[in-house]
């Protein structure tokens, strides 16, 4: 607790100086008599956020105080305000008010809906160059206040520059830089303000009436006048609500949403710096949700908006705060301060603030990405941060972010253009189905499988990237009869895509081909269904020459057996179970010994889904499949499988645990009605006693097939390798 009170009292001196310059620079374009409110509205927006977020948020040694992002958004706001003849300039307030109120319920909302996360994702040239131009506009803003001026700088009137404010404003500045660069107990911006205050009154000594209060507006003066109190005025505030009768409230709505993203950014930026000199993980939601009540509170009580702000978060760090309770105390502090101690703040030189937020605006302004320009690929990158900052400066700050919406559109837009929506492809002599095939089918396969193409799809199809898809299919469709897309990896697809699909199927159709669609999902993250966007477009199973399969394995299997049985005159495509000397298998087998063999192997009937045997089991048998067709599945956790390899009629299968006599390693399953040839190695060493003939040429035979096997594995292995 007491490291809590520490880092809440020091962090106070930080954020409390820091939000009069804030609440100041806020109202000044209403003119001096404003300046005991803007300094009062900086006060009070420390203590309300500085006692309510802590509580409500939770992320540990977090200060959140009036910050640079608010003072910049409202400051035009209050400006451009300013500028309509129907609005009394005493009702501005109340509208800056509503806009506060506004943009925390925004942050609610935003933490509420889980857009704390989303947050984390806005592209870093977009918030660098919104930072920038806010920093830009914050030493814009303040040099009126540092040369002594309450309006903006008429360079025809140099000799009416206030040589005590310039004096004062650049001994801050100095200070303050050079603690930045060399003080790591005592925070920059209290030496700065220290040093500025001890030169004010140092130029006292010249300059007789810097010691009137009265009038004297190099000074913050009384943060309220004699007769009132802080609740009559804030009463008055809220009274003047029926002088806007008339007034557009709606017009409030962009300001507002602009506001609480920009102290939504700011917020969440600190919490993870703390995270990284922590080691901790803040709940970016819940700090939402608390910024959000936070600001809320302020607003009503008459005080400006606020963020996490990493200047008194450092040094509340520094001071060995632990918890979220730290920040409270900073609130607490800053209400004591308010309470006893007002005329310690109304002896605050201007100027010195001023210097104060020059120095901190001139930091958020990100000069390394100059550095950009150094390397080609990220030249874009530099233009995203220079259009921004020049919307910044050149219009306003709502319409910079729209330009910083619109150009992290623009930078998703050429990541998902640069990446490859293709991820591999195959042709059907280098990638084939799980169905294993007999040796003569394989070397059809070899010779003729280029005319089947597998294109393994990934990331985003829109309207982005559906021409690049064109245009890597485009030699293929010229060249191959079966275009297969497998659509596994695809996250999203769009419209457009969907629509270029259908000019490819219309020119693979022209030359006798198809188009083979596999692994489509029912529904994407989108929510949009993948079949009706192609039913719009009459595209459906029924239609001529599309073809739909539930994974590329299966795609590939009826690629391949459509080139098997348009080069071979198919034996396997008969329905009647074949005899021993119909198997390929055996075909070179001496007549004596197919028939020996045929008398010692069993004739097994598997009806279609039955278990022929599972893993683990312990036999010496090997199956060769006479009718019907055979899943080799391994069973993984939860009743799932996975599909290993699968056999069809005139194969053979179970050769593993004929040969070593261990557990088998999978589960047979009868994908259809199966018939089988039985053979164990008991009966088959019986006969390979009586007559070895038929062990060396059995054995020969197996060895060869299973060779030809793991050489197609191999194609396939050096196929993956080439992608």
């Amino acid at each position: 607790m007491i490291k809590d009170l520490l880092g809440g009292f020091t962090s106070m001196f930080v954020a409390l100086p820091a939000a009069i310059a804030f609440g100041i620079s806020i109202y000044a374009p209403l003119g001096y008599e404003f300046a005991a409110m803007a300094s009062l509205s900086g006060v009070l927006g420390t203590i309300a956020i500085g006692l309510i977020t802590p509580l409500f948020g939770g992320t540990p040694r977090l200060i959140s105080a009036p910050c640079a992002p608010a003072a910049a958004v409202l400051s035009v706001l209050v400006a451009e305000l300013a500028k309509i003849n129907t609005i009394e300039t005493s009702s501005i307030p109340l509208l800056i008010g509503i806009t506060i109120f506004l943009a925390g319920l925004f942050q609610i909302l935003l933490g509420a809906l889980g857009g704390g996360k989303l947050m984390k994702f806005i592209p870093y040239p977009v918030v660098a160059g919104y930072l920038s131009g806010l920093g830009i506009l914050i030493c814009s803003g303040q040099l009126s206040r540092f040369l002594g001026f309450s309006q903006f700088l008429n360079w025809q009137s140099w000799d009416l520059i206030s040589i005590p404010s310039v004096v004062v404003g650049l001994t801050t500045i100095i200070s303050m830089s050079l603690g930045i660069r060399y003080s790591k107990k005592v925070p920059p911006a209290l030496i700065g303000l220290n040093s500025g205050i001890l030169v004010y009154f140092l130029l006292s000594i010249w300059y007789p009436e810097l010691l009137n209060l009265n009038g004297n507006k190099m000074l913050v003066g009384k943060i309220l006048p004699t007769d009132t109190s802080i609740s009559e005025n804030l009463l008055s505030k809220w009274l003047s609500f029926d002088q806007l009768a008339n007034f557009p409230f709606q017009s409030l709505i962009i300001p507002a949403f602009t506001l609480g993203f920009l102290l939504s950014i700011d917020t969440l930026k600190t919490c993870i710096v703390i995270d990284a000199m922590t080691l901790s993980r803040h709940d970016s939601n819940k700090e939402l949700r608390g910024q959000g009540l936070g600001n809320i509170c302020s607003a009503l009580f008459g005080g400006v908006a606020g963020a996490g702000t990493l200047g008194p978060t450092l040094v509340n760090l520094s001071s060995g705060a632990q918890t979220r309770l730290s920040g409270f105390y900073s609130g607490l502090f800053s209400l004591m301060v308010l309470l006893f101690f007002t005329f310690v703040l109304q002896w605050l030189p201007i100027s010195a603030l001023a210097g104060v937020l020059m120095v901190l605006g001139f930091r958020m302004v990100d000069f390394k990405s100059v550095g950009l320009l150094k390397n080609p690929s990220t030249v874009l990158d530099f233009l995203v941060i220079l259009i921004v900052v020049i919307s910044a400066l050149s219009t306003s700050l709502i319409i910079a972010a729209g330009v910083g919406i619109v150009m992290a559109i623009l930078l998703f837009l050429r990541e998902q253009v640069k990446s490859s929506v293709v991820r591999r492809i195959f042709t059907g002599d280098k990638k084939f189905s799980k169905k294993k095939r007999l040796n003569s089918e394989n070397l059809l396969l070899e010779q003729f499988g280029n005319s089947t193409a597998l294109f393994e799809l990934q990331g985003q199809l829109f309207f982005g990237t559906a021409d690049q898809l064109f245009n890597v299919l485009e030699k293929y469709i010229t060249s191959c009869k079966n275009i297969v897309l497998d659509f596994g990896r695809v996250q999203s697809i769009d419209f457009t895509a969907v629509n270029m699909l259908k000019q490819i199927h219309a020119r693979i159709k022209q030359r006798g081909g198809y188009l083979i669609l596999a692994s489509i999902p029912k529904a994407l993250s989108t929510g949009h269904s993948v079949f009706d966007y192609l039913n719009s477009l009459n595209l459906s199973r029924n239609t001529p020459y599309l073809m739909f399969f539930e994974d590329k394995d299966e795609a590939l299997e009826w690629t391949e057996d459509r080139i098997i049985k348009e080069y071979q005159n198919q034996i396997r495509d008969s329905d009647h179970p074949l005899e021993v000397t119909e198997f390929e298998f055996f075909q070179q087998f001496p007549t004596k010994v197919q028939r020996k063999l045929g008398e010692i192997m069993k004739n097994r009937f598997f009806p279609k889904g039955e278990n022929i045997f599972r893993q683990g089991e312990v036999h010496d048998k090997i199956y060769f499949i006479r009718r019907g067709t055979v899943k080799i599945e391994l069973p993984l956790k939860g009743s799932r499988t996975h599909h290993l390899a699968t056999f069809g009629k005139g194969d053979f299968f179970g050769d593993m645990a004929f040969l070593d006599h261990e557990p088998r390693s999978a589960d047979a399953n009868a994908a259809e009605d199966t018939e089988l040839f039985e053979l164990s190695k008991k009966k088959f060493n019986k006969l390979r006693k009586k007559d070895p003939e038929v062990g060396t040429i059995f054995f020969e035979t197996l060895a060869y097939t299973i060779s030809q096997r793991l050489r197609l594995n191999l194609v396939e292995l050096s196929a993956m390798q080439e992608t």
